[in-house]
């Protein structure tokens, strides 16, 4: 039991998805690819486009052997009245989702915007709103359209800001008043880690498909970041522009603040300040409104320095992010003598000895509630800005038994744990705007392009090999995360 009126009456209790991974429909009514579909999963880095030697540009070229789970994902498009009814069941108080770029500007740089596109999020935001759900908008959640990267080289390209702010210019006019929580980029900090979904960058082959991509240099994703802040910095006036009631929000994986010191060896501690730095840069940037000291040394010692132009500092220093979204899975320990792995859970150096409990089998992600805490306790003291929690789960590989239930008890052992932190974290002086679990319903993976890593409390009948009816099933946490809401969090007890 957490203690009673700990979580404020307007707390916002609900699940977070993308389209790229439950939508489906991924060329229906007039859009085009992004780049995440070109991929299978995102930690797989090696799109799949060629060169077309007659018209001289890469196009798409997709195996005939592979699966793109994605392309029709749990088909959302079609289906998503029926399952925002189902999360309002479960008491849900918002809602995040991202609008798929590709749907409002196929390829990105039209001048005009697909009415199509904008005709579903209408109905999607509407029945959001229906069912007294919070919209939270993400504008991009590893979604350029391909034909940005394919044609002007992603965000390395200054036009691409420009086409970023024309897409962002309609959205906002269209939605003014109807979605308050809004966010630019998802995970905008994985940047140098997966530069391609999530800066839409990628360096191919002179002109042979079968050549290895090459590696890109830090100048050229500096330069990328640079521009995404500039285009962020530019939504946020926009936004402001539109309706002043809304609020923007910097969007960050942020599993990596917590990043434990192996041993007190002050190599090892600064190491890890070190490595935490990565991912604070943007929200420095993004909530500073300036670049930090140790970036620019970088940027000198390095050779890596992005172009600045003029009007680009006073714009960054003066649209600043309102709140602080982040994303947090498990955390990890740094040793200066450890190769630093990253995925999209976070980071994995050494394993913890303290921490007993694991995901299931085959991920074997540590669990570590505490580290949430820790991260929201030095996010509320770097910055002093309300804090969301958009993405938090437990990926379980699971099927429903001979009575069509599924016994998840893991994933709210998993729920429990974690929103007792945040309870702890609130009465540390933490602001919290609310708690979205990450797949409310099962959806197709981020980092592996699977079906098998489930983290819904609602089963979708669709597996790996695209076999699936796509029926919809209750699993037993259900009714736990329901009991969770309607208690406002001061009922955590397990009885399923």
């Amino acid at each position: 039991m957490t203690e009673t009126h700990v979580f404020p009456e307007n707390f916002l209790w609900g699940g977070a998805v993308a389209a790229n991974q439950i939508e489906g429909a991924w060329l229906e009514d007039g859009k085009l690819p992004n780049v995440t579909d070109t991929l299978v999963g995102i930690m797989n880095q090696h799109p799949s486009i060629s060169w077309n030697e007659s018209q001289g540009i890469w196009e798409l070229d997709l195996p005939d052997d592979i699966t793109f789970l994605s392309h029709e994902a749990v088909d959302f498009y079609h289906r998503f009245e029926e399952d925002i009814k189902m999360m309002s069941e479960m008491g849900f108080k918002a809602f995040r989702t991202s609008i798929s770029w590709g749907r409002i500007f196929p390829r990105g740089d039209e001048e005009e915007a697909n009415e199509a596109g904008l005709a579903f999020y209408d109905h999607l935001i509407d029945t959001l709103l229906k069912y007294d759900m919070e919209p939270v908008i993400t504008l991009s959640h590893y979604e350029t359209p391909l034909a940005l990267v394919a044609e002007y080289g992603g965000w390395q390209d200054r036009r691409l800001v420009e086409f970023f702010d024309r897409y962002s210019t309609v959205i906002f006019n269209r939605y003014k008043g109807k979605v308050k929580y809004w966010m630019t980029f998802n995970e905008i900090n994985n940047a140098f880690r997966m530069p391609y979904a999530a800066a839409g960058i990628v360096k191919f082959p002179a002109t042979d498909p079968k050549e290895p991509i090459a590696t890109l240099t830090k100048k050229e994703i500096f330069q990328a970041v640079h521009h995404l802040f500039i285009a962020s910095a530019l939504a946020t006036k926009r936004m402001q522009e539109a309706d002043s009631d809304a609020l923007m929000g910097v969007m960050c994986s942020f599993s990596s603040l917590a990043t434990y010191p192996v041993d007190c060896n002050p190599e090892n501690v600064f190491g890890a300040l070190e490595f935490k730095r990565n991912s604070y840069l943007y929200s420095d940037v993004m909530c500073r409104g300036h670049y930090p000291g140790y970036v620019k040394r970088i940027w000198r010692e390095e050779d890596c320095a992005p172009e600045i132009i003029a009007g680009d500092l006073d714009l960054l220093a003066k649209y600043t992010s309102d709140y602080i979204a982040f994303s947090y899975y498990r955390s990890t320990v740094y040793s200066k003598d450890a190769e630093m792995r990253v995925d999209t859970g976070g980071a994995k150096g050494f394993d913890n000895p303290f921490l007993t409990e694991k995901s299931p089998e085959p991920w074997n992600w540590p669990i570590d509630p505490l580290g949430l805490r820790y991260v929201m306790n030095e996010l509320t003291d770097r910055y002093e800005l309300p804090l969301f929690i958009v993405e938090n789960g437990l990926g379980i590989d699971e099927t429903p038994n001979e009575n069509q239930r599924i016994n998840d008890i893991e994933r709210a052992r998993y729920l429990k744990m974690h929103v007792e932190q945040v309870a702890e974290a609130i009465k540390d002086g933490c602001e919290v705007i609310g708690y979205l679990w990450w797949g409310p319903i099962d959806i197709v993976s981020a980092g592996t392009g699977e079906m098998k890593k489930r983290y819904g409390f609602i089963y979708v009948d669709r597996h790996n090999d695209g076999s699936g009816s796509f029926k919809r099933l209750k699993k037993d946490s259900f009714d736990y995360f329901k009991q969770v809401i309607e208690t406002n969090g001061t009922n955590l007890s397990i009885n399923i």
